[in-house]
């Protein structure tokens, strides 16, 4: 007899082997998950990302390898491509301040707002990224990020949505230091989820 761990409303219940719940629409899977080691990383990839979930998320705990104490930033690449718009609204605490920008951006986009090496060792910044109809080939891609960092009186918070003018699926996401300025430091934890669908 398996021991029941949860119950639910709908009666379906969770234990060591007697039940099982298939995954609901909207239920969130992990697919993958990195925690940069020791020295760091030039950049981190998540690749071959399966297209059977409806959308992305990354969730982050990081730092940048700049040399800047408050928001150094991460880059990110959609399929090895940048973003071809994004718009970006930000506040510091004392003051806010809204941008756009359009034509193709580069590994000089800050797209996560995250401290840099200058900030303390123990630092880090954190993100929640949604990718919307990854892997919908009959669509425009969008993003949405959140993401901010808090240097005890200094910091940040961001929020940006992007567009990627291409309907090719999303296998892979690669994320890097704003201007390739340094590793990605040690202890920065990154994790990808799927989002079910119907």
């Amino acid at each position: 007899m398996s021991p029941i761990l949860q119950s639910r409303a709908n009666a379906s219940a969770i234990g060591y082997g007697a039940f099982s719940v298939a995954a609901a629409v909207g239920d969130f899977e992990s697919i993958a998950t990195v925690s940069v080691g020791s020295g760091g990383s030039s950049t981190v990839t998540f690749s071959s990302i399966p297209s059977t979930y409806s959308h992305l998320q990354v969730r982050l705990l990081a730092r940048s390898g700049r040399s800047v104490g408050s928001s150094a930033g991460l880059y990110l690449q959609f399929n090895s491509t940048f973003l071809t718009a994004a718009h970006q609204l930000r506040g510091n605490g004392s003051s806010a301040s809204a941008s756009g920008s359009s034509g193709g951006l580069g590994n000089d986009t800050l797209l996560v707002c995250v401290p840099g090496t200058s900030a303390g060792a123990n630092i880090f910044g954190a993100g929640i990224i949604d990718i919307l109809d990854y892997a919908n080939t009959n669509k425009n891609k969008t993003v949405r990020i959140l993401s901010g960092d808090d240097l005890n009186g200094d910091g940040g918070i961001q929020i940006n949505s992007g567009f990627l003018n291409s309907t090719s699926a999303i296998t892979s996401l690669t994320f890097g230091s704003v201007d390739g300025a340094g590793n990605i430091p040690q202890y920065s934890h990154f994790a990808l989820y799927g989002i079910k669908g119907a």
